[in-house]
């Protein structure tokens, strides 16, 4: 069973943001990293590139398959997750302390288009 947790919010496409203030850590659910099995890169974009919700901002990759990632929220890259480039397998250990990128909102708005986790947890068939 994979772990949810409540306060977050979630994509179709199995990412999350956790808000703080004006600013989302988004990164893949622990539903996600499961499915992909033992993460050996993750692609990131840079610092002050602009991601827009719905479209793609990187990718996963793991032993057996290669996932794009989509951004939730639309926002500008204040950092990303330095560790993931060494330790790409942080994501299997923890996906939601292992966050991919930090965004500052442009449009909290876009958080009503996102499921909360019980709508989440339905949705994966949990």
């Amino acid at each position: 069973m994979s772990k949810i947790i409540d306060g977050l919010y979630y994509s179709e496409s199995h990412e999350y943001v956790k808000v703080e203030g004006d600013f989302g850590f988004i990164g893949i659910t622990d539903f996600a990293q499961h499915e992909l099995g033992n993460v050996v890169y993750v692609d990131m974009p840079e610092v002050d590139d602009e991601v827009t919700a719905g479209e793609e901002f990187g990718a996963v990759e793991s032993v057996k398959a290669a996932s794009d990632l989509m951004s939730p929220v639309s926002g500008t890259v204040v950092e990303v997750n330095e560790a993931l480039e060494d330790e790409p397998g942080l994501i299997n250990k923890d996906a939601f302390e292992n966050w991919i990128i930090k965004v500052e909102l442009s449009d909290k708005s876009e958080l009503d288009n996102l499921m909360d986790a019980a709508a989440y947890k339905a949705m994966i068939g949990e």
